[in-house]
């Protein structure tokens, strides 16, 4: 079982806004132009932090990423010593993440970071519940095939789950840390966050964000691999959500 989710510490000086936390593997080419623009993005959010989570990368990824931490005073390097999954990568920035809010993104520069402040505004501003804010592809920059792979599994994924959200693979999404750190943990749960969220007690926001063409570099899925592995990880989540029941409330006494 999963540890209890710790808490930033309040008295640590310069207590970020906001964490983003973005997995990379193998992506040395991208990630400068990643932060660069990242930072431009944010400044409005002062003081942000920003955690690379290098997953085992055999390139210059972490040699690439080290020195930038000289001109961005916010950005983070965690390392993996070995190919772990971008679940894991992200499960270790959330947790090593000192704001209460959390937004992930990927590191190939298809992610807009201009779409994030507008996604944490949503999550902030909503009634009851902090919900799980994602974003939303609606123009892909991918080949046909990806772009045919990805409409057959969110038909598929949404049929089965009715989890509302009509792109769960899209990175850019917005939550806070310890509702993420509350759901069970297995490698490929990050294509079922809205599911997940939904059993714990949090409502879905989708917000259409931008798509772009990767910026360097190959992608790291093929489209028959994460369908086999999908399909077997949506069992595991129908099996999950049978078997979550969660109170109404907490009356303490």
């Amino acid at each position: 079982m999963d540890p209890a989710p710790t808490h930033p510490d309040p008295r640590s000086p310069a207590q970020p806004r906001l964490s983003v936390v973005i997995a990379v593997f193998n992506e040395a080419e991208n990630v400068t132009s990643v932060l660069d623009e990242l930072t431009t993005a944010l400044a409005g959010l002062q003081p942000f932090e920003v955690l690379f989570i290098d997953d085992g990368s055999t390139d210059a990824t972490a040699d690439t990423i080290l020195p930038l931490a000289a001109t961005h005073p916010g950005l983070r390097l965690l390392r993996h010593d070995r190919r772990c999954g971008k679940t894991a990568a992200l499960r270790t920035g959330v947790a090593a993440a000192r704001s209460e809010w959390v937004a992930t993104m990927d590191g190939d520069g298809q992610n807009d970071p201009a779409d994030i402040p507008g996604m944490l505004a949503l999550g902030l501003a909503a009634p009851g519940a902090p919900p799980l804010v994602a974003g939303i592809r609606l123009r892909r920059h991918d080949t046909l095939s990806r772009r045919l792979a990805t409409r057959f599994a969110n038909g598929l994924r949404q049929a089965v789950l009715a989890d509302q959200c009509p792109d769960t693979g899209c990175g850019l999404k917005a939550f806070r840390r310890d509702d993420f750190l509350r759901l069970p943990a297995f490698e490929g749960m990050h294509r079922f966050l809205p599911a997940l969220f939904q059993a714990y007690g949090h409502p879905l926001l989708c917000k259409v964000v931008s798509h772009r063409a990767r910026l360097g570099g190959q992608s790291k899925y093929t489209n028959f691999g994460r369908a086999l592995v999908g399909i077997g990880d949506m069992l595991g989540v129908i099996w999950l959500r049978s078997r979550t029941t969660l109170p109404h409330k907490v009356i303490e006494s």
